[in-house]
């Protein structure tokens, strides 16, 4: 049985990532991308819902002259969400019919006190993200959706050189002991890209100083038109808070658009940034 934080099933992710590791061509340079899921969501669940999108990134950046494979990373958070988390849940008037928590697969990286607004458990996140990447050897970029959209952009902030520096602790303040886990996780290397769907800016004064200077890593926002989860002004914030964002608004909700017609532009996104780090080591 699995504990109240700790996922069900970790062991599959991380085989996952292993039978991907060994089926790269060898002509082929890996190209490792770790994927934090949505809340209520989980790794095993991100990848299944984004397979089409793994698919067509094989192909598009298989290509001379950079020949890439993209090795995608899918942890899952560490906090077990119960039924009465999960929105829109509606309890059943038979008992006999209640769902037991143990058996629900939702996940969190971290949870919102709606008094206070501080981000309760975020530390826990970060340092199962470190976990992620330490097992992956480092990765060289992140994607998210929605609430691991929000994780993407302050993992990379934290990654960056120079580095951004948290303040003094305080009585009240989030701990920061998870920074320098994740970073000798990484081995001290930035990130070459962030990829944010429905993702949204962190509010809570203590993650300010991973905004301030903005957002240097290159990043790529997809917003939903017709997203009523995660609301536009909420996303634009994160949008704000980046250097040279690029922004791209599909016409649907709140999810990870996977058609050709949204991963090819991701693609090329993706190879642009990868041609700029190539272009950098020469230097």
């Amino acid at each position: 049985m699995a504990s109240p934080t700790q996922p069900a099933a970790p062991e599959a992710a991380t085989q996952d990532k292993k039978k991907s590791a060994s089926n790269i061509p060898k002509s082929k340079k890996e190209l490792k991308i770790l994927m934090l899921h949505g809340y209520t969501q989980s790794g095993p669940l991100f990848s299944a819902k984004t397979k089409a999108l793994n698919k067509l990134l094989i192909k598009a950046l298989g290509t001379a002259p950079l020949n890439l494979h993209p090795t995608l990373i899918f942890p899952s958070g560490p906090h077990r969400l119960r039924p009465s988390d999960i929105p829109g849940y509606v309890p059943p008037e038979d008992p006999a019919q209640q769902i037991n928590d143990d058996d629900l697969d939702n996940w969190a990286w971290f949870r919102k006190d709606e008094a206070s607004g501080h981000y309760r458990g975020l530390e826990e996140g970060m340092l199962r993200v470190a976990s992620a990447i330490q097992d992956a050897g480092g990765v060289d970029g992140v994607m998210g959706f929605s609430q691991g959209g929000c994780m993407a952009a302050l993992v990379a902030s934290a990654l960056e050189h120079p580095h951004h520096t948290p303040p003094t602790p305080t009585p009240t303040s989030s701990s920061t002991a998870w920074l320098q886990e994740l970073r000798a996780a990484n081995n001290d290397r930035p990130l070459q890209f962030c990829v944010i769907y429905s993702g949204f800016y962190a509010p809570p004064p203590d993650l300010q100083w991973l905004y301030d200077p903005v957002i240097a890593t290159p990043t790529l926002h997809f917003l939903g038109g017709l997203d009523t989860v995660v609301e536009e002004k909420r996303s634009q914030a994160l949008v704000d808070r980046c250097r040279d964002p690029m922004v791209l608004t599909h016409p649907g909700g709140h999810y990870v658009p996977v058609a050709r017609d949204w991963v090819m532009p991701l693609a090329g996104w993706l190879r642009q940034r990868c041609v700029e780090a190539v272009d950098g080591v020469k230097e």
